[in-house]
């Protein structure tokens, strides 16, 4: 059961690295994701993941207090903002278009109701 929780581990933080660069894609929650698999699989993976400079604080920040930086909260709306307006500007159905404003308002209204670092 150990490899199928490190390649999920691998897998997600995999992602969550391809989506510091890709708008559609989270990085932190991956990053979480992968924290969890590694702590079940691998601890050495995991201390890496909670001492790396990048995503260690951010990992501490949800487990400790359930938190979000603010500095992340705005990034997070900068990159929704983003994939509205492209669905926008593509032409996207009007269905489609009520369907992602309702998930991307959620998911706003979750971030911008953590507790801030």
């Amino acid at each position: 059961m150990r490899i199928i929780w490190l390649i999920c581990g691998l897998i997600s933080l995999g992602l969550g690295i391809v989506g510091a660069f890709v708008p559609l894609l989270p990085t932190v929650p991956l990053v979480l994701l992968a924290a969890f698999f590694f702590a079940r699989s691998s601890e050495r993976l995991h201390q890496w993941l909670l001492n790396h400079p990048q995503f260690g604080p951010a990992i501490a920040d949800w487990s400790e207090r359930g938190a979000i930086s603010k500095r992340g909260k705005w990034a997070a709306t900068v990159s929704i903002l983003a994939t509205f307006a492209i669905t926008l500007f593509l032409g996207i159905g009007w269905k489609i278009i009520l369907i992602q404003a309702a998930a991307l308002g959620a998911v706003s209204l979750f971030i911008w109701t953590r507790p801030s670092v």
